[in-house]
């Protein structure tokens, strides 16, 4: 190592004694001018390949990126839905009790016991559909509508009198979206053609 040094020192001392003029000092290019062209377009093929690599690698980076996004939003937003499920039966169990204390309770029914009993079920049915609509979960009216096969399921045909054939003539169970995506299908009956 030591050797070395020394070396390189005399080397640089020496250097120093010479003038520009010396033709020792000239660089030598062991390549001609042609291969240094042809290095520098293989160089610049190589720049232009990594350039494309690289904005490949972006766009694929930012496509995961928006799509793990996605996923997360939807996550959230439907991350409820299994519970949703379970609180739309108990929904159901709420509307036919109180259809159920309607029928019962008649404005001149003397008892007012009963009459009590209703309105607090309808207030509470009330305030069960209005948090149900705050948090996106929506019943579906389909009566009249179209029968969409991702909305609806179909359990019977009914005779089509004053309506369309091929339209919901009755539901026998409501049917639920949750921000646009249905949880349970409504279960309906189609109008169809008598026939006779």
């Amino acid at each position: 190592s030591p050797c070395v040094f020394s070396t390189a020192a005399q080397q640089r001392s020496t250097g120093d004694e010479c003038g520009p003029e010396d033709p020792h000092d000239e660089p030598k290019h062991p390549l001609s001018d042609c291969a240094l062209e042809h290095k520098a377009v293989k160089l610049e093929e190589q720049v232009r390949d990594l350039t494309e690599r690289y904005r490949r690698a972006l766009a694929d980076s930012e496509n995961v990126r928006r799509r793990t996004q996605k996923f997360v939003e939807d996550a959230k937003l439907f991350g409820i839905q299994s519970f949703c499920r379970d609180l739309v039966e108990v929904a159901d169990i709420l509307e036919k009790t109180t259809e159920s204390a309607a029928e019962e309770a008649e404005p001149s029914d003397p008892n007012p016991t009963l009459q009590k009993i209703y309105e607090g079920l309808s207030l509470i049915e009330a305030k069960l559909q209005s948090v149900f609509a705050k948090h996106g979960l929506q019943k579906m009216n389909p009566v009249g509508g179209k029968y969409d096969p991702y909305d609806h399921e179909i359990v019977c045909h009914v005779p089509a009198e004053g309506m369309q054939p091929g339209t919901i003539a009755l539901v026998t169970q409501d049917g639920y979206k949750l921000h646009g995506r249905t949880i349970r299908h409504a279960l309906v009956g189609v109008a169809v053609e008598s026939q006779e």
